[in-house]
């Protein structure tokens, strides 16, 4: 049986100026450890049928193509900056496949390339509480990122401070590590991006995690 997946908050003056962005979550027992096997063959076969026209194709496809479109949106050129789906399929084409790196990671892998869908992790326990989307205020930083983030940088939070851009680096200490026992597992959804792709791109994380196919 799946487990039910979380609404994040969204801070209100970014749901009235982005219609569509939302944020679903839920909490996995993770492992860092190496992938097993078919976790492995798994992303293999990905790799075969990601071949370089699809990779080629992948940005007009409707979720893709939503993600695209948020970028420009919030100041981000999706041709400097990929998106998410997008930035595993260069990894893809030059390496020639999807490597494997650990368990969350290939589980994380595997979901965004089959759903399209913006996925990030943290370590449970070093969250203070439900996470959200919210923009910085003056002052606020990155922990672990040297200087201040401009005001207004769109972030992954907790109650009590970033633990992420909305698109890129974690918060030191935040991320998933070899000591990670539990993931919150979090789908950043943007307008464009239905509601059942998003919670099933969290659910095939866990799904993989615990070896059901």
């Amino acid at each position: 049986m799946r487990a039910s997946t979380e609404g994040g908050w969204v801070a209100p003056a970014l749901r009235e100026e982005f219609p569509g962005l939302a944020l679903r979550h839920l909490t996995v027992e993770a492992t860092f450890g190496r992938s097993p096997r078919d976790v492995r063959d798994r992303l293999a076969q990905l790799s075969n049928r990601f071949s370089g026209p699809q990779a080629i194709n992948l940005r007009q496809q409707a979720i893709p193509w939503a993600y695209r479109v948020f970028f420009r949106h919030i100041g981000l050129d999706p041709d400097e900056q990929p998106t998410p789906v997008e930035a595993l399929a260069l990894e893809r084409m030059k390496h020639g496949g999807f490597p494997s790196r650990s368990r969350l990671d290939d589980a994380l892998t595997i979901a965004v390339i089959e759903s399209g869908v913006a996925l990030r992790a943290f370590d449970a326990d070093c969250l203070a509480g439900t996470p959200g989307i919210r923009a910085t205020d003056p002052g606020e930083g990155l922990e672990g990122r040297p200087g201040e983030l401009p005001a207004g940088t769109l972030v992954l939070a907790d109650p009590e401070r970033p633990v992420g851009l909305l698109f890129g680096a974690t918060a030191e200490g935040r991320g998933v590590h070899r000591r990670t026992r539990r993931a919150v597992v979090c789908a950043i959804q943007v307008n464009g991006v239905p509601d059942i792709a998003a919670e099933e791109a969290v659910w095939l994380v866990a799904e993989v995690l615990r070896g059901v196919d």
